[in-house]
């Protein structure tokens, strides 16, 4: 990973639960010794990329984000598509729907949808970072990502999440190729202790897979018929969000049937 991979790669810890972090915080999360962070941490500040608070004590993102955000969404605005298509999968599924893309080596949920038919819910962040290993959607990118990229990606610290996160290479390897065969990727307390979650994979305009749209449920409600409901509803999703986002369907990938 270069110097600019490496300080672009400090602004992934900054979260909604995460708003501010410190320069020794930020030191343990990432593994680097202080002095590496702060000079990177210096950098991304003189670009507007985060900023100090409370007397210089801490970071948080910075205004060159505002910008950048609003001249992605003029020239491509992929999230109002993407938040139609969630809002729809949640009317449809009666559950938590929500579209993640990739950036790096982690998936940025962009878009996500409430059904409001139960009291009790699976709840999402704003642009909360989901890990390839420890999700339904990380599992289907891995399975249509380029062979290389996924080796990469699987050859790092694979951290537990909850006793559901896998962390053993081969059995993860393994899934994958369930994976292609079906179409969709499913997960039970992977990330989240009792959340049931089913993914399907996003397509570019060159067939690469970009991200994955997906459905998110309470485990106690995951039943056969709200199981087969997801999975037909997903399986619709993901072609249809591909190809309003300008992305065609690679030959390899192949739908069945969803089964009970």
């Amino acid at each position: 990973m270069g110097t600019v991979s490496k300080a672009l790669s400090l602004l992934n810890y900054f979260s909604r639960s995460q708003s501010h972090i410190g320069l020794s915080e930020m030191a343990r999360l990432t593994g680097m010794n202080k002095t590496t962070v702060h000079r990177m941490l210096t950098e991304l500040q003189d670009q507007g990329f985060v900023e100090q608070t409370n007397s210089g004590r801490e970071y948080r993102l910075g205004p060159a984000f505002l910008r950048l955000a609003a001249l992605r969404e003029a020239t491509v605005p992929r999230r109002d598509l993407a938040q139609s298509v969630a809002d729809d999968l949640a009317m449809r599924t009666g559950e938590t729907a929500h579209v993640s893309l990739l950036h790096g080596e982690v998936l940025s949920t962009i878009a996500y949808a409430y059904a409001h038919q139960h009291g009790l819910q699976v709840t999402m962040d704003d642009a909360e970072i989901l890990p390839l290993h420890a999700t339904s959607s990380g599992h289907v990118v891995l399975a249509y990502a380029d062979p290389s990229f996924a080796k990469a990606a699987l050859e790092r610290p694979l951290e537990a999440f909850s006793s559901g996160t896998l962390t053993d290479r081969k059995l993860i390897k393994a899934k994958l190729d369930d994976i292609r065969r079906d179409g969709f990727a499913e997960a039970i307390s992977a990330f989240e202790t009792d959340v049931h979650t089913h993914a399907a994979p996003l397509f570019d305009a060159s067939q690469a897979c970009i991200g994955a749209v997906a459905v998110a449920a309470p485990s106690a409600r995951m039943s056969p018929e709200a199981r087969t409901r997801i999975r037909t509803a997903l399986l619709d999703a993901s072609p249809r969000l591909t190809r309003l986002m300008g992305g065609f369907l690679p030959p390899s990938y192949r739908q069945k049937e969803p089964a009970a």
